[in-house]
């Protein structure tokens, strides 16, 4: 399996998470909305690193290889790292909150979050999934040009 193929399927799956993070908003479950809208987040960036040559890490907040790597990119993406990453380190940080509460507080997920505070994380999330489509569209496109 190639690099694209790859990079197709996270994107796939990522896709996947983002559709599922909108119906759990629309259903009130606000810390499963944002559960998956992280997981979105890591595998629409795992994509585009994979895409453009990039081992991705086995750990969560891929920003900032993406940081690193940033030269890689058309300007256009380049350009939006910065803010793909912050979207990546803050959601990041809410992957285990979202699924196991705060036990330091004694908060099961579904009292950690408000409606608003999880229509932000999907948002932030269909964003950057929405960069990274359009990113593998024109390297595909690219591709089949022969450039």
């Amino acid at each position: 399996m190639n690099n694209v193929e790859m990079a197709r399927g996270y994107l796939e799956e990522a896709r996947r998470r983002i559709r599922t993070a909108e119906l759990a908003l629309g259903e009130g479950a606000y810390a499963y909305c944002i559960r998956q809208s992280q997981e979105a987040v890591e595998l629409a960036l795992k994509s585009a690193l994979r895409l453009y040559g990039v081992e991705p890490p086995k750990w969560h907040d891929v920003g900032p290889v993406l940081v690193r790597f940033a030269e890689r990119f058309p300007p256009w993406f380049r350009s939006l790292i910065p803010e793909l990453a912050a979207t990546s380190r803050w959601l990041g940080r809410e992957r285990e909150p979202s699924m196991y509460g705060d036990e330091e507080l004694g908060l099961p997920p579904t009292e950690l979050y408000t409606q608003p505070y999880a229509a932000k994380a999907y948002e932030s999330a269909r964003a950057v999934v929405e960069a990274v489509e359009k990113l593998f569209a024109e390297y595909v496109a690219a591709g089949m040009r022969g450039t």
